[in-house]
């Protein structure tokens, strides 16, 4: 991470409430292209977050710890805070100053900005503003929101304008927090009522038809570092369960990638002359 720090822009997605099974599922099954694109031939790496809702998991997220992988074992992270005696930093993580990673992340010249989701995004409350603030630029609004079934679109068109105004030469962070999967997402089936894991996987579907957009202009703009993985998983109705922020395989089971989008470098001009 060391060599990536500094030279690529970096985008963290956070797939709220995604759960592991379901990426697999549709992955496996072809019917995530834009996802497939990034994804290797394996497909989706199985993590352990470390939070079972959105805000501890997102507290654990900023402070360098991100989800693990689900073997036994000693896990090394890719970023971390000055930290006595963690046994997950080695030479290969890039440790940065600050209380969080988005504040050290700033210290190393990045523009960090959140492109908020789920409600603790909203900054409609003390509650609401407590992650965004994190960032020096920071958005939310209703149709970024979990009751719009087009927020991701609206929210990859936000990325594409801040992209479009930010100086080639200015690294940028960008996290974006993806809300269509979080309930409700019963819209994304048509004449369901009420949410299930067929329209759970029916928004993941949704999703992944507008990441090729932010692909296309992620590379028009500078090679990007990016991680994508779910903050936790959700329960409809396993072993009695509904719902999150409960301790259950299918909560704290989530996928996750790392990827390098590489800069599309237009082809120099034929000399016609003469």
């Amino acid at each position: 991470m060391n060599q990536i720090v500094g030279t690529h822009d970096i985008l963290f997605i956070t797939l709220d409430t995604l759960r592991y099974d379901v990426a697999k599922d549709l992955f496996t099954k072809g019917r995530l292209p834009n996802l497939a694109a990034v994804l290797p031939e394996t497909g989706w790496e199985q993590r352990h977050s470390p939070g079972n809702f959105t805000y501890a998991a997102h507290h654990a997220f900023f402070a360098g710890f991100l989800p693990t992988p689900i073997t036994p074992g000693i896990h090394p992270r890719p970023f971390a805070l000055g930290f006595e005696g963690s046994t997950t930093t080695t030479e290969n993580t890039c440790v940065l100053e600050g209380a969080n990673i988005v504040e050290g992340l700033a210290v190393r010249g990045y523009h960090t900005v959140c492109i908020g989701g789920v409600g603790f995004f909203n900054k409609l409350n003390p509650l609401g503003n407590v992650l965004p603030s994190m960032f020096t630029e920071s958005h939310w609004s209703r149709e970024l929101g979990v009751t719009n079934p087009d927020s991701t679109e609206k929210q990859v068109e936000l990325v594409r304008r801040i992209l479009e105004q930010t100086p080639k030469n200015q690294r940028l962070f960008l996290f974006i927090n993806i809300s269509a999967l979080h309930q409700p997402n019963y819209f994304y089936l048509p004449s369901a009522k009420t949410d299930t894991i067929q329209s759970h996987g029916a928004a993941l579907e949704y999703v992944d038809s507008q990441l090729g957009q932010l692909w296309d202009a992620l590379r028009q703009r500078s090679s990007t570092f990016c991680i994508l993985c779910s903050d936790h998983g959700t329960t409809y109705g396993d072993d009695g369960y509904t719902g999150h922020r409960l301790s259950h395989p299918t909560v704290w089971t989530v996928p996750y990638i790392e990827f390098i989008l590489e800069e599309l470098i237009p082809p120099t001009p034929l000399n016609k002359g003469g």
